[in-house]
């Protein structure tokens, strides 16, 4: 799913309006979020070919790790960073979101940053435990939804679990892989 053309806005358009979502002026939520939410020229996040040895790893092991079952998008999460023996954090995506996700300058995600919103409205899971999910690089985000693991364009993905709160990205327990030695 491509975003360069008009379809993917609109389409999320349609289902904001067809949920009761979509503010009167058509450009916001309900919640004063927009809609739509671009990658400004000059604010591309990390690309992966730019990533480090343990930020390649991580997306290989994302893409290695099977989904954890339905609502359990933080256990996904969860697990993908246990195959980098870096210790065990948990905590549901709300969590995960208020602990580690701190940053909304898209110049500032990197591969491998964990991208969360502490709640979205698309069920009663979602307004409770929010989202997460990983930045895998070349403006995608990894995680498991309904019982899979998908691969999402980042402009969607912010867009779509930005309806109710902003979505914001971190480093999972603070652990900076671009920082780690190639040695993992």
């Amino acid at each position: 799913m491509e975003t360069s053309d008009n379809t993917v806005p609109m389409r999320l358009k349609a289902k904001l309006a067809e949920h009761h979502l979509l503010a009167s002026d058509g450009s916001q939520t309900i919640y004063g979020k927009p809609v739509w939410r671009s990658i400004a020229p000059g604010h591309e996040p990390e690309r992966l070919m730019d990533a480090t040895r343990a930020q390649r790893d991580l997306v290989v092991f994302a893409h290695a790790t099977p989904a954890t079952g339905p609502n359990q998008c933080a256990a996904w999460v969860e697990h993908v960073f246990s195959h980098m023996n870096l210790g065990v954090i948990v905590g549901d995506a709300a969590d995960l979101a208020r602990r580690w996700c701190t940053l909304t300058d898209t110049r500032a995600l990197n591969v491998g940053m964990i991208m969360a919103t502490s709640a979205h409205p698309f069920g009663t899971d979602g307004r409770a435990w929010g989202h997460v999910g990983i930045y895998v690089g070349d403006r995608r985000v990894m995680d498991s939804v309904e019982g899979r693991v998908r691969t999402s364009p980042l402009d969607a993905w912010i867009s779509v679990y930005g309806v109710m709160a902003d979505v914001q990205w971190g480093w999972l327990g603070g652990i900076a892989l671009n920082q780690l030695s190639n040695t993992i």
